[in-house]
C-alpha cells in the first residue's frame, strides 16, 4: 500500500475541462447580485400560496382542451389555463401533448400562458417552460433532429457536441421555450437499460468532456441571451446502473463507486454553471432518488454549492407512496421528497402537490424557510434566463430554424459518429454500378434512426416523420437508381415476413446489405429480458448467407445488441447507432465511399449475454479464466485508410505531484485516402490502495490525416488526473508507477 500524498477536494478531467462557476456560464458576478437582490425583493412581497406555486409544475394536458386535455388538433383551453395560473400560480408547464407541435403553434401556446402569467396574475411572473429536447428540438416539427448522444459520443469530438448544442438551444428558443431536461450524464454501463443510448457511453472521462462541452452550446456565456436555454442535468445520480437492466429499478452502488463513476459528470455540470437539476427516478440501495437527503442536500446542494432547483421527475413524488413504499401517505411523500432537497415537482397531472405542500406548512410539518429556500432557488433561475425582461418567444428566430446550415451539420455529424466494426477484404466502400439488395427491419423506417423523444414520446409514429428525409433504403435509392436496389423485407422486429423470398433475391445481386437492429422505444417501453438480437433477424442473415454473397451488416440500435451468430456470415459490420434524421444519407455516403468512417465505440459490444465486462475493469476480473472479451471492444473502430502509431513518448521518467506528464506520439495515415483517427490515451497504475482498473482512459485527440501525413499528438496529463475516491471516500492521488498506452505501446513512469 502507497502512503497518500493529496487528497483532492474537486475533481480534475484531463485537459482541465472545467473551473467552479456562478450560474450561467461565466455570468457577470455583479449581474448575478443584481438578480439576488430582484429575488429576495420579490420573495418578501409573495403569499405562501404564490411561493407554493412556484414549486408546482404541470403538464400541458392539464390546461389543453379536451376532457382529458389531448383533443386533436392541439389548443389551450383558457379555462383550465386560468385555473393553472390564476387560481394555482403554477411556476412552470412542460412537454406536449401527444406529438410535437409546429413553429408557429408552439410561438401561440407560449404566448398565451405567458400573457396570462405575466399580465392576469399578482405578480407577474412568468411560467418557466420546459421541454424533453433530447437531441434537438424534437418536439417541434421540422427541426434539426441530431443522433441520439450515445451516437454522438462515437464522434469523439467536443466541438461537436458544442455546436450541437448551440442548434438546439437555438430552435428550443425559437419555439419559445426557455428550458431543456437534458442532458442525460447517467453513465452507459449497463447495456441493458433502455435508456442506454441517452448516455455518453461507458467511461467517465468521455462523458465528461462531451457533456461539459453541450452544456457549453446550450447555455453560451449568457442564458439570457435570445437563443440559449437553461439545461437540466439529469437523472441525478446512479440511474443508470439498475442490477436488472430494467428502467426504474433497483441500483446498488456503494458511495465509492458513486463517487468514482456515477458523480463526476453532474459535478461538472454543476461547476460549469447549469441552473437545474432532474432527480433520479429509481433508487439506490434502497434509497428513492426522490427521498435521497444525502445526495439532493448533501452532496448537491451543500457539497457541491449548487446554486440552482432541482426538479422531480414524471410523478416521482407520488411514487414515494405508490410505488416505493417509503411514505405511508401522499401528503408524508410530499414532505419526503421537499425535505431532502425536491425544489419543484413536475406532479404532473393535477394539483395534489400543491395543497397537500399548503397543509404541509400551515401545519410546521415543513419550515418555511424551506419553502423560500426553493422558491428562491427557482426565481433566480427565471431571471437568469431572462424571463423577466423578455418572457415572450423572439419570432425573428423563425428565419434561421432548420436552416440549410444546421441540415449540412447534421449531416456530418451522422457521417463521423458512424462506425465501421468489420470490413474483411476491404468490402467497402462498395463501388457505385453495384446492384444490391436491401432487407432487414431498420431499412425502410426512419423512426430506427431516431428512437425514442421524436416528434412523439416513443418516436414510433412513423407518418408523423417528414417526407422530405430519407430512409436508409430512400437513400441507397438515391446513391444507385432505384433498378440497382431490390428491397425485400424478410422481417419486421421480431417475426419473419419473407425470409425465403429474401435469399432467393440474393442470387440477383452483387452484395446485400442487411439493416438490423431495434424498433423505436424510449425509457420503461424499451425494456428487454435479453440483449440477443431478435431471433428472426439472426435467422435472417443465416439463411441469406448460405446463398455465398457478401453481406453488410448496418446495425441501427440505442444499445449494442448480440450479433455473434452472425459475425462470422458477414463481410462488413456498420455501426449506424441512432444517426438521427439525416442517419439514411449518412449510412449511403459510408458504405459507397463519399465519406470516410471514423468513429470510435463509446462502450465495449457484448459477445455474449452473461460477459459484460466494461473496458476498465479489474484484474479480478479476468482472475480464474475469465477474461474482457467482448465482441468489438471500448474505442475500437476501423477506417478505409490505416494508422500507424510510433514513438510514444513519456517527458521524462520520475514526476513530482506537481508536475504536468507530457506525453508525445506520433500518428501516420499509411493508406491512400485522408481520414480522421481517434488517438486515446490510456493509463494504468501498477499498485494503489485501492484496487485498480486495468486501465483507464486520460485523454483523447481527434486527427485529420491526408494520406502519408504524419503528426506528433501531444496530451498533458495532470497529477490530479490520476486521482482516485479513497477508502474514506475522498479523492487522492497516492505516488507510485504507472503505465502509459497508447495503440500498441507503452511506456512508464513514476510519480514521487
Amino acid at each position: 500500500m502507497k502512503a497518500t500524498l493529496r487528497r483532492l477536494t474537486g475533481i480534475v478531467a484531463a485537459g482541465s475541462l472545467c473551473t467552479a462557476l456562478v450560474l450561467g456560464g461565466s455570468f457577470p458576478a455583479n449581474k448575478v447580485k443584481t438578480i439576488d437582490k430582484k429575488v429576495d425583493a420579490l420573495l418578501k412581497r409573495m403569499t405562501l400560496e404564490e411561493k407554493i406555486g412556484q414549486m408546482t409544475q404541470v403538464v400541458i394536458d392539464v390546461v389543453s382542451e379536451g376532457e382529458d386535455g389531448r383533443r386533436e388538433p392541439h389548443a389551450l383551453d383558457p379555462v383550465k389555463l386560468e385555473k393553472a395560473i390564476v387560481d394555482y400560480r403554477v411556476g412552470s408547464i412542460l412537454n406536449v401533448c401527444t406529438s410535437g407541435y409546429s413553429l408557429p403553434h408552439w410561438i401561440d401556446v407560449i404566448t398565451q400562458i405567458q400573457d396570462l402569467a405575466t399580465k392576469k396574475t399578482r405578480l407577474g411572473i412568468p411560467v418557466l417552460y420546459g421541454i424533453d429536447a433530447i437531441h434537438g428540438a424534437n418536439y417541434t416539427r421540422g427541426a434539426t433532429l441530431f443522433p441520439q448522444s450515445v451516437a454522438v459520443a462515437a464522434a469523439w469530438d467536443p466541438e461537436i457536441a458544442k455546436r450541437i448544442g448551440e442548434i438546439a438551444a437555438y430552435e428550443v428558443r425559437a419555439s419559445g421555450i426557455q428550458w431543456n431536461f437534458n442532458p442525460t450524464l447517467d453513465l452507459g454501463r449497463q447495456p441493458l437499460w433502455p435508456r442506454f443510448w441517452e448516455t455518453y457511453g461507458e467511461d467517465v472521462l468521455l462523458a465528461r468532456t462531451l457533456g461539459t462541452s453541450y452544456i457549453s452550446g446550450l447555455m453560451g456565456d449568457d442564458m439570457s441571451a435570445r437563443d440559449k436555454v437553461a439545461p437540466c442535468l439529469k437523472h441525478y445520480a446512479g440511474y443508470s446502473f439498475p442490477l436488472s437492466g430494467k428502467d426504474r429499478t433497483p441500483a446498488w452502488i456503494d458511495e465509492r463507486m458513486m463517487r468514482q463513476y456515477f458523480l463526476p459528470a453532474f459535478e461538472d455540470g454543476v461547476n460549469a454553471g447549469v441552473p437545474t437539476v432532474m432527480a433520479n427516478s429509481a433508487e439506490v440501495n434502497g434509497i428513492p432518488g426522490h427521498a435521497n437527503y444525502h445526495l439532493l442536500t448533501e452532496v448537491l446542494k451543500q457539497e457541491w454549492k449548487f446554486d440552482g432547483f432541482i426538479v422531480s421527475d414524471w410523478g416521482d413524488i407520488k411514487r414515494l407512496h405508490t410505488r416505493d413504499h417509503v411514505a405511508e401517505t401522499p401528503k408524508e411523500a410530499v414532505r419526503m421528497a421537499v425535505m431532502a432537497g425536491i425544489d419543484m415537482s413536475m406532479v404532473p397531472l393535477d394539483f395534489t402537490f400543491y395543497d397537500l405542500l399548503l397543509q404541509l406548512v400551515k401545519e410546521g410539518s415543513v419550515p418555511m424557510s424551506r419553502i423560500d429556500d426553493a422558491v428562491r432557488r427557482i426565481l433566480r433561475v427565471k431571471y437568469i434566463v431572462g424571463l423577466f425582461e423578455k418572457p415572450y418567444p423572439d419570432t425573428s428566430l423563425q428565419a434561421g430554424f432548420a436552416s440549410k446550415e444546421f441540415t449540412e451539420f447534421n449531416r456530418k455529424v451522422a457521417r463521423e459518429v458512424i462506425t465501421l466494426l468489420k470490413n474483411s477484404g476491404s468490402i467497402l466502400p462498395l463501388k457505385k454500378n453495384s446492384r444490391v439488395l436491401v432487407t432487414g427491419p431498420t431499412a425502410n423506417l426512419l423512426s430506427v434512426l431516431n428512437s425514442g423523444w421524436t416528434i412523439t414520446w416513443q418516436g414510433d409514429s412513423e407518418a408523423l416523420y417528414p417526407d422530405d428525409k430519407l430512409t436508409i433504403l430512400g437513400a441507397l435509392r438515391t446513391t444507385l437508381g432505384a433498378k440497382n436496389v431490390v428491397y425485400v423485407p424478410g422481417t419486421v422486429f421480431d417475426a419473419p415476413i419473407d425470409i425465403r423470398a429474401a435469399a432467393a433475391a440474393a442470387d440477383t445481386v452483387d452484395a446485400v446489405i442487411a439493416c438490423l437492429g431495434e424498433k423505436a422505444y424510449c425509457e420503461t417501453p424499451g425494456n428487454i429480458d435479453d440483449l440477443t438480437l431478435d431471433e428472426a433477424q439472426l435467422r435472417l442473415v443465416e439463411e441469406i448467407a448460405k446463398k455465398g454473397k457478401p453481406i453488410i451488416l448496418v446495425l441501427a440500435e440505442g444499445r449494442p445488441r448480440l450479433i455473434h451468430r452472425i459475425v462470422d456470415k458477414s463481410r462488413a459490420i456498420v455501426m449506424a447507432y441512432l444517426p438521427g434524421m439525416e442517419g439514411g444519407t449518412a449510412i449511403a455516403d459510408i458504405l459507397f465511399g463519399d465519406a470516410v468512417p471514423g468513429g470510435k465505440l463509446p462502450f465495449s459490444y457484448p459477445k455474449y449475454p452473461n460477459a459484460i465486462v466494461p473496458y476498465d475493469y479489474k484484474s479480478l476480473d479476468t482472475a480464474g479464466g475469465n477474461r474482457y472479451d467482448p465482441e468489438f471492444p471500448f474505442g475500437f473502430g476501423l477506417s478505409y485508410t490505416t494508422f500507424e502509431y510510433s514513438g510514444l513518448k513519456v517527458s521524462k521518467e520520475v514526476f513530482t505531484m506537481k508536475e504536468d506528464i507530457i506525453v508525445d506520439v506520433s500518428v501516420r495515415n499509411t493508406g491512400s485516402v485522408a481520414g480522421q483517427e481517434v488517438v486515446l490515451l490510456y493509463v494504468s497504475d501498477l499498485y494503489r490502495s485501492i484496487s485498480p482498473p486495468v486501465r483507464e482512459l486520460k485523454a483523447f485527440k481527434k486527427v485529420a490525416l491526408q494520406p502519408g501525413e504524419t503528426r506528433t499528438v501531444t496530451f498533458t496529463v495532470k497529477s490530479g488526473d490520476l486521482s482516485f475516491i479513497g477508502k474514506d471516500y475522498k479523492r487522492i492521488v497516492e505516488p507510485g508507477r504507472f503505465n502509459v498506452a497508447v495503440g500498441q505501446l507503452t511506456s512508464p513512469f513514476e510519480i514521487r
